[in-house]
């Protein structure tokens, strides 16, 4: 019997929603997981159907309900924030597996509800943490385990660009948007939050700058800048540990720019993901030793792959969805800090 006699049938997925996130960072990384498949786009906008239908040769419905009795096996939702939690509620009420683009919810308490609701109902849920299967991230990860940093005491990480317009409205916030990856990636390098204090410029929910300092349970201190509004944005990452630094000076992983530009993991196989020798971060240790460091190749697909075969019943969900819990109680700390201009205590 050949390994393709007894592969699982790939997970047919439901995509909610084909707008830039949609359209870009899940139909083709869906249609380039191994064990996935796209096979169903779930839009109302007549103009978004006819392009998915073109680029993917999927069916095209209007509801979630629609989806299901063409016999998806779980869903993906990629719409504005503000719907996350109802559409997130009804997949699951639908008994369907899903997985919810960031933010997982605007609020602790809904997202809170929402893990315990996919429990109560045997549901397989995930939050859509892509990021931490950036090139850098990963990068970054091999570096810690090596250990050549010493004992990590400050972690610096940034997602700042330049736009002339102002952030989306569908994001939840520049905060809630942006914050969502970058609090998610330090807690899950550095563990819970014991305290936030965090700086924003404009109104909640429509910050285009932000920087939040989080002092973890184990002692790191994590410093996270978020900008629509930086001509020159700083490094991606600059870790201190007590022997050496670690800094990657590229603002962004390689995989966002190439899959805007029409790229996808299915059309470059196995070059996807790879990082240039230009893009590769540095590595300097006490007493002047500094070297590149060779970056690991992004892997997004990875995230469907790995919540394809927890359908499948072979492993767990690619990010536990109280991650997702652990990520909004800390940026609603955030907010709180920003409002009233304190540290915001989430442990002793």
């Amino acid at each position: 019997m050949s390994d393709a006699d007894t592969r699982p049938e790939p997970v047919t997925f439901a995509l909610l929603g084909y707008g830039g996130g949609g359209r870009f960072f899940h139909a083709p990384i869906i249609a380039g997981a191994p064990g996935a498949r796209l096979g169903v786009v779930v839009t109302s906008d007549a103009e978004r159907a006819a392009r998915a239908r073109a680029e993917h040769g999927v069916e095209v419905v209007g509801s979630l309900a629609e989806a299901k009795d063409l016999g998806v096996d779980a869903v993906a939702i990629s719409t504005p924030a503000a719907t996350h939690t109802d559409l997130t509620n009804q997949a699951i009420d639908l008994g369907l597996p899903v997985v919810c683009d960031k933010p997982f919810a605007l609020d602790a308490r809904s997202a809170i509800e929402t893990v315990q609701r996919a429990e109560a109902a045997g549901v397989l849920l995930a939050p859509f943490q892509n990021r931490r299967w950036d090139s850098d991230f990963l990068t970054l990860q091999r570096v810690l385990t090596e250990g050549e940093l010493g004992d990590v005491v400050r972690f610096e990480s940034s997602f700042e660009r330049w736009s002339a317009g102002d952030p989306p409205a569908a994001g939840g916030g520049l905060v809630r948007d942006f914050g969502a990856h970058l609090v998610d990636q330090a807690l899950h390098l550095f563990g819970p939050a014991r305290s936030v204090n965090a700086q924003a410029r404009g109104g909640k929910g429509r910050e285009d700058d932000f920087r939040i300092q989080i002092e973890h349970v184990g002692g790191v201190r994590s410093e996270l800048s978020g900008s629509w509004k930086q001509a020159l944005p700083g490094p991606r990452y600059r870790v201190t540990g007590t022997r050496g630094s670690f800094v990657v000076e590229s603002p962004m992983d390689v995989q966002e720019e190439v899959l805007l530009s029409g790229r996808t993991p299915s059309s470059e196989g196995a070059a996807w993901g790879a990082e240039p020798a230009s893009r590769w971060g540095w590595l300097a240790l006490g007493g002047g030793a500094v070297r590149r460091v060779p970056s690991e190749a992004g892997r997004w697909p990875d995230f469907y792959a790995g919540f394809a075969a927890a359908v499948r019943g072979r492993g767990p969900v690619p990010v536990d969805p109280w991650d997702a819990v652990e990520t909004c109680t800390t940026v609603d700390a955030v907010h709180g800090s920003i409002e009233h201009q304190e540290v915001v205590y989430l442990t002793e």
